[in-house]
């Protein structure tokens, strides 16, 4: 925090004293103090006013938005020199009572606004009207979180999204300096933009490679608490989907994964664990046999979207990214390749998902959108989806510590993984899970939606510690990009404390 000044230009006060007395300039100098201090608070509070502003209508959807929306800039650093942008949608059932959820897309840089149209957002790009030319349309999803829940969507860290830094410097940031404006973020906007949800369960949610991130904001809030910061934040727990969290055994169990959903042969998993002894991210590749069982590997799977092995693989990306690397490129699309489909009239029978990113684009950098937004004009260049940017230092490639921390907490805890996901495959986040050494209470069993299979659960207890952990059936990376309706009834059931 720092504070301005205004320096008050000095009066002559010989002069002042010759024409009148000493009583009277005194007098003036108060009033003139005084009324300088009044407009100085009056551009403070306009200030912050004009930080946060509330949206009622946006380009592509038609008529008064019927949810509350709210925008706004959230200054972080010691010179408030990084500015968080977010969206703010109150619950649509009961804002007092129901909780309050901090949701952190991944990437990291990938923009919160990807996580409110294509996942848990109320809002949704509707691709028949947008077709053919015509701007994109927006509709609302009748899945959306906000129905149970308060979401801010923040756009973490610096340079994602509407986010910006005033300074270069700011811009140079990697996982224990942006979660601690993350934190910093919650902090002030509880206290100083809605301090009247301090009294709501908090939750702390992401995907992704928030798998990295949420837990290191968990652990500050953790520790802010214990160290008696004001204000005291009321967090309740915690939720995960398809969490990168201990990146070498995440990305090794791509291949259990493919053998266990036969991407691959048994011939070919039997080859590789022989000849690269289970170890795919530093294989040793000198190792010709190695060498040779990691292409065919690559060859099987080529043709897949590693998001959803349902889907094709829509890049032609050269030269091939190594898919034992954590890469945004995974699960990113090649923005120059999709329009190149898009002009070239493909066929629907070959659409991709990936093109259905492309409207996102369009939107976010229409100025209308931006000024509807109340996003500040000049601060960015352009919205990209994803922002792949080499100024971020990844520090952290395991996280598992930290959720063995909060066994020792009394906090709830839900991870779930999308069960066609080869990005961060389920096997690999069962595999950490099971090594926090918790007491399994229930057993593996499937979770029913309308009478349907929507995924199979587990729950371990440790002391007051909850962690549930569940796949959603037919589900990628993301889960609530593929299956929306089992993933707001699995999050309505998990906020009310019911089992699946």
């Amino acid at each position: 925090m720092y504070s301005r000044s205004i320096v008050v230009p000095p009066l002559t006060l010989g002069e002042v004293c010759r024409r009148r007395n000493i009583e009277q300039a005194t007098g003036r100098l108060r009033v003139e103090e005084a009324m300088l201090w009044i407009l100085l608070i009056w551009f403070l509070v306009l200030d912050a006013i004009q930080s946060q502003s509330i949206v009622k209508r946006l380009p592509g959807f038609s008529g008064e938005l019927p949810f509350r929306l709210e925008t706004g800039y959230v200054g972080v650093g010691q010179f408030d020199d990084v500015q968080l942008f977010y969206y703010f949608i109150e619950s649509e059932r009961s804002p007092r009572d129901d909780p309050l959820v901090l949701w952190l897309t991944g990437g990291p840089g990938c923009s919160s606004l990807s996580g409110l149209l294509y996942e848990i957002g109320p809002l949704k790009f509707d691709y028949v009207k947008s077709r053919g030319g015509n701007k994109p349309t927006l509709a609302l999803n009748p899945y959306s979180w906000t129905k149970v829940a308060n979401i801010i969507f923040l756009d973490q860290p610096v340079g994602t999204g509407f986010s910006y830094s005033t300074t270069q410097e700011g811009y140079y940031v990697g996982d224990y300096s942006s979660t601690a404006e993350t934190y910093q973020f919650l902090v002030k906007w509880l206290r100083n933009v809605h301090p009247e949800f301090l009294p709501n369960p908090l939750y702390i949610a992401g995907d992704s490679y928030s798998g990295v991130t949420v837990p290191m904001v968990v652990q500050l809030v953790l520790d802010g608490n214990r160290a008696g910061h004001l204000p005291q934040l009321n967090l309740k727990g915690y939720a995960l989907g398809n969490p990168l969290t201990d990146e070498i055994g995440d990305l090794n169990s791509r291949v259990t994964f493919a053998h266990r959903l036969a991407v691959i042969s048994d011939q070919l998993y039997k080859a590789l664990k022989k000849n690269c002894k289970g170890e795919y991210v530093n294989a040793n590749l000198t190792n010709v046999a190695c060498a040779l069982a990691l292409r065919a590997y690559n060859m099987s799977v080529a043709k897949l979207d590693s998001a959803n092995i349902l889907e094709p693989n829509c890049r032609f990306m050269s030269p091939k990214p190594n898919i034992f690397q954590w890469s945004r490129n995974v699960v990113g699309e090649d923005l120059d390749l999709i329009i190149e489909r898009m002009s070239s009239q493909v066929p629907p029978e070959l659409w991709c998902r990936d093109d259905n990113y492309i409207l996102s684009y369009i939107w976010a950098n229409d100025k209308a959108v931006q000024r509807a937004l109340h996003v500040r004009e000049g601060t960015k260049d352009e919205w990209i989806r994803c922002n792949e940017t080499s100024t971020y230092a990844y520090e952290v490639t395991n996280v598992v510590g930290y959720h063995q921390n909060f066994t020792r907490t009394q906090l709830q805890a839900l991870v779930y993984s999308g069960d066609h996901d080869m990005v961060v495959p389920y096997v690999g986040t069962e595999a950490w899970i099971q090594r926090l050494n918790m007491s399994l209470t229930t057993e593996w069993e499937p979770w029913l939606l309308e009478g349907q299979v929507a995924g199979y659960t587990m729950k371990y207890t440790h002391d007051s510690h909850v962690l549930t952990y569940t796949t959603v059936k037919g589900a990628g990376h993301t889960a609530p990009e593929y299956k929306p309706a089992q993933c707001l009834a699995m999050v309505d059931r998990w906020f009310a404390y019911y089992p699946l």
